[in-house]
């Protein structure tokens, strides 16, 4: 089986399928539609190859002969340039045609325009001299008109070719998956297209094999190689119950993981969707730069229009106001214009791909480079989001044990991170909570269970003083442990206190320097969390960040971003993407920060699919890197036409030079957008 690379789906490798070779490499179709789609751009720049040869190979002898001219027999040289010059002008040149047409039905105006008319301008004052003799003083143009359209076709060719180099981290991706999984079904191992695994199939995973799709290890320890997917260098050690993601290679033992996300929902597959749309959306600097050229055509035009007049009809010299007219509009062209922005969006999103970073367009980076406060959330984001119980303190009718075993029977059947943290300590200890027999939660504030005939609570201060239990004695340990950074659970049994839990979520290991980069780069670090501010400060303090919000729930968070809005601050909101969707989609951008297997966060314009809070400096600069890299193309396509512009309408620039300037400003801004793959991210 292989996997169809513009839609995804497995088609089998026989005689029957439908295949095409590019670039040495064998792929396989689902439909005619996806082939003829694939091929498109491989096509497309074969199309631009082959006129660019036939541009150089008729192109050339026209210069030679129109600087050494000489007959063959009693041919006049110019009816020869006439029969060498029309197949560029034409066959070449249909593409300028076309594009002009194109636009001309659109009611508007491109670069093709230029390129069209001044060409036709050179190639048709050629052609009258050359059949109607003395309409015209006596001058050829058909070297300009041929070689004009041989160097912008290069550039074309050049531009398409970088492209194509640009665009292979999608197909790099898509070839990651592989296209069979070995499923336990009825007891035995199949081998079956990965497209038939379903939800909750259990799928064999011998070492050195990809992993099929998203799933959980139930059975065996392995090491997994996730560099393709999330950027991380090392492999990362699995057993029962961990996480894997579809693409990565097991390069340890083999492993039973149970399918979770198949298909469309993978990590992978959601990946290749993000990026895919990132290189396609448009950025507002590209759509004001295409409102820039349909203006600037226009007045380029009569710009030309005036210096072919000026010199023709005020200094009596047609043959220089033609040149200076072609000149003109051929180094006013603005095709680097048009490649200025996707060119850097397109290997600036790819190389976040490939670093586990995916950018959610050109608006998003527009908007990531000009942000000021960086907004953190605690739990998951600045800590590992893994409470554990690292302190118990009992009052004097219980001992630890006991504690242990009352809290973890009441939080048995609670979802929450503190009841999980609480259930583990109690197994680690040797012990094994019982089933309540009634259990009552409270959302935020704590549980009231039934355990061997007690009524225990478990939650809150305030939880437990609305249930009328005093927590007074506790208060010398309360200040204590909060000032060491623990959040604190209460216990009560029988309406009395019984003791308390300091719970700790350590910081993750890069959260430090994360915090560090993000000051050096100019901007205001904030942490918001909803533990109380004792609790807060102390990990605030750990990580390096001054200015804390503590005591915020969930639903306030999109107010802190608000006021910090109305303060005057572009602010950027990290967080989860669940929580804190609001607050996400209310900041100026919103980064959505160790999705793991939840890769596709709507609400966040940054997904980052690691754990690792240095991708949040990365990803800001990757950023910055790239709207630099727009800001320098935008220049350099400027730049040729500002400057040469007045010096061709003065008629001292030749129009083939002008065709070769034209050609290296787009291939000048190509290889500038190639560079962010060399640049180093903070």
């Amino acid at each position: 089986m292989a996997k169809d690379p513009v839609c995804g789906m497995f088609v089998p490798e026989d005689k029957d399928s439908l295949k095409a070779t590019v670039r040495g490499r064998t792929y396989y179709f689902c439909s005619e539609t996806c082939l003829t789609s694939f091929l498109a751009p491989e096509i497309e720049l074969r199309k631009i190859r082959h006129l660019t040869i036939l541009s150089f190979a008729l192109g050339v002898p026209t210069l030679i002969l129109t600087w050494l001219p000489f007959s063959i027999s009693t041919i006049p040289v110019s009816y020869l340039l006439f029969l060498l010059a029309t197949p560029v002008q034409f066959v070449a040149g249909s593409l300028f045609y076309k594009g002009m047409i194109h636009a001309l039905k659109a009611r508007m105006t491109n670069m093709d325009t230029l390129i069209a008319i001044g060409t036709t301008a050179a190639w048709g004052y050629s052609t009258i001299v050359t059949f109607m003799p003395g309409v015209f003083p006596e001058a050829l143009y058909y070297e300009v008109s041929a070689l004009i359209i041989a160097f912008i076709l290069l550039g074309k060719f050049l531009e398409n070719l970088m492209r194509r180099r640009a665009s292979d981290a999608i197909r790099r991706l898509m070839d990651l998956q592989p296209p069979t999984a070995r499923v336990l079904r009825d007891g035995a191992e199949a081998e079956v297209p990965v497209e038939q695994v379903i939800v909750g199939d259990l799928v064999v995973v011998r070492p050195g094999e990809r992993i099929p799709v998203d799933g959980v290890v139930v059975e065996g320890l392995t090491s997994v190689d996730e560099k393709m997917v999330t950027g991380e260098s090392m492999p990362l050690a699995k057993g029962p119950g961990q996480e894997v993601i579809g693409g990565t290679i097991n390069v340890g033992g083999m492993i039973v993981l149970k399918a979770t996300k198949v298909g469309a929902d993978t990590v992978l597959s959601q990946i290749i969707r993000l990026v895919e749309e990132a290189q396609a959306a448009q950025a507002p600097v590209e759509r004001l730069a295409n409102r820039v050229a349909s203006v600037f055509v226009p007045i380029v035009v009569a710009v030309a229009l005036a210096s072919l007049a000026a010199w023709a009809l005020l200094g009596g010299e047609t043959l220089r106001g033609l040149t200076s007219f072609i000149a003109v509009l051929i180094i006013a062209c603005p095709c680097a214009l048009g490649l200025a922005t996707p060119a850097a969006i397109v290997v600036g999103t790819g190389r976040g791909a490939e670093k586990g970073i995916l950018i959610k367009g050109g608006e998003v980076l527009e908007r990531a480079q000009r942000i000021d406060a960086v907004v953190l959330d605690k739990t998951g984001t600045i800590t590992k989001g893994v409470p554990v119980v690292a302190d118990i303190v009992t009052s004097n009718q219980f001992d630890e044990k006991t504690l242990l075993k009352f809290a973890a029977s009441a939080e048995l059947g609670s979802r929450h991170p503190l009841a999980d943290a609480v259930v583990k300590k109690c197994r680690e200890q040797g012990l094994e909570p019982v089933r309540p027999v009634r259990l009552e939660e409270v959302p935020g504030q704590g549980v009231e269970a039934h355990v061997n005939g007690s009524v225990v609570l478990v939650g809150s201060r305030a939880f437990l003083e609305s249930r009328g239990v005093d927590v007074s004695d506790l208060e010398n340990a309360v200040n204590r442990l909060e000032s060491m950074g623990r959040s604190i659970m209460y216990v009560a049994v029988d309406g009395v206190a019984a003791g308390l839990f300091g719970v700790f979520d350590e910081p993750r290991e890069n959260a430090s320097e994360a915090v560090q980069r993000l000051r050096e780069m100019g901007l205001r670090v904030l942490m918001v969390t909803g533990d109380n501010e004792r609790v807060a400060k102390a990990v605030a303090a750990k990580v390096g960040i001054a200015e804390v919000m503590a005591n915020v729930r969930p639903e306030d968070k999109l107010r802190v971003v608000k006021m910090l809005q109305e303060q005057g601050c572009r602010v950027a909101m990290v967080g989860d993407g669940i929580n804190d969707a609001p607050a996400l989609t209310q900041a100026d951008l919103g980064i959505a920060i160790g999705s793991g297997t939840d890769v596709a966060v709507e609400s966040g314009g940054i997904v980052l699919i690691r754990d690792d809070p240095l991708d949040i400096p990365r990803a800001i600069s990757l950023s910055r890197i790239t709207m630099r890299k727009v800001k320098q193309n935008l220049f350099w396509a400027f730049i040729y036409n500002t400057v040469l512009i007045p010096v061709a309408a003065s008629g001292y620039l030749n129009p083939i030079l002008a065709g070769v300037a034209m050609a290296l400003s787009s291939v000048s801004v190509l290889t500038n957008s190639l560079t962010i793959n060399r640049a180093a991210l903070n």
